[in-house]
């Protein structure tokens, strides 16, 4: 069977696999789009979501980076590397400053150690941190008073030091090096599918785990957003006809495909066990390819066997 025009993808599923990570399955593809459309969407995650961060701060007693604060463990880098693990959620696109004050204490950790985390920050209604027992430094010096201010904003992507310097909204204040994006990891798997007779198609797995500042499904969509925009500019006005997926009802020859699996006259056996994974009609059935279906849990070998041989028969 030749196809004479690429369908339009269909997000089939959204597995949560937990707050920050989930599982989307893109099915059917035109053979090839799994890899195309996976990398696309990968890159964008990575590189293109937005996201914030701390953009520049500073430390009473501390002129620049290279140097260390008396009454604290860490130096100067060291807290700038600990600054920039600290995840942030903004509500404005305008930088926002903030604050820390924190006096040390003999009695709050061993060692007489007062542990200053990110929640210790003192938020404004705009930022919220998502982290809030990222640590940021140690007091050793009971009789110390810490004293910090940090400039926090939006963006996408990564910004070098030397582009952080240039925009800082105060000279005093240490430069940092800022990643933005809130997607920590994206991993993608193609598979081969079938629907029908048409056995020349993907589906396409894509896992998307984030920090918790945005959820993975508004991070998914954000990417693909950013895509159609990119991809309708250099398509100018040229417009093709959308083709419905296979399986996807719209085409009028496939009224047979809303038949119920109760219909199809399978062995008590098979058909409860796709009832119970809610595969209940034939469109459900034939949008999973085989290793799929054994994965279903109840789901052997020889109700495999049954299924193929009534599909065949109904010429499906």
């Amino acid at each position: 069977m030749v196809t004479k025009n690429i369908h339009e993808a269909k997000l089939a599923e959204v597995n949560e696999i937990s707050e920050t990570q989930a599982e989307f399955v893109v099915r059917p593809l035109y053979y090839g789009y799994g890899n195309t459309l996976g990398n696309s969407l990968r890159r964008v995650l990575l590189s293109s979501v937005k996201g914030a961060a701390i953009t520049a701060f500073s430390v009473d007693g501390a002129t620049h980076e290279f140097t260390t604060i008396p009454g604290v463990r860490e130096d100067v880098v060291d807290i700038m590397l600990n600054l920039k693990n600290i995840r942030f959620k903004m509500h404005t696109d305008a930088p926002v400053e903030l604050s820390l004050e924190m006096k040390g204490s003999d009695q709050s950790e061993k060692d007489g150690d007062k542990r200053v985390v990110a929640g210790d920050i003192k938020l404004s209604a705009d930022v919220e941190i998502a982290n809030p027992n990222q640590t940021i430094c140690h007091i050793d010096d009971p009789k110390k008073v810490l004293k910090m201010r940090f400039v926090v904003e939006s963006g996408r992507g990564y910004l070098t030091i030397d582009q952080a310097s240039e925009s800082r909204l105060h000279t005093d204040m240490i430069a940092v090096d800022a990643v933005f994006t809130p997607v920590l990891r994206v991993r993608y798997k193609v598979e081969n599918t079938r629907v029908g007779q048409d056995t020349n198609l993907q589906q396409l797995k894509l896992t998307v785990e984030t920090d918790g500042t945005i959820s993975p499904k508004d991070a998914f969509e954000e990417a693909a957003a950013i895509l159609v925009n990119q991809y309708t500019a250099l398509a100018g006005s040229t417009r093709l006809e959308s083709t419905p997926a296979p399986g996807s009802g719209d085409d009028d020859d496939d009224s047979g495909l809303t038949m119920s699996i109760e219909e199809l006259d399978l062995s008590a056996r098979t058909a409860n066990a796709l009832i119970n994974n809610d595969i209940r009609t034939i469109r459900d059935l034939v949008t999973l390819s085989e290793s799929d279906l054994k994965d279903l849990k109840g789901f052997g070998q020889k109700a495999l066997d049954e299924v193929k041989l009534k599909l065949t028969e109904l010429n499906i």
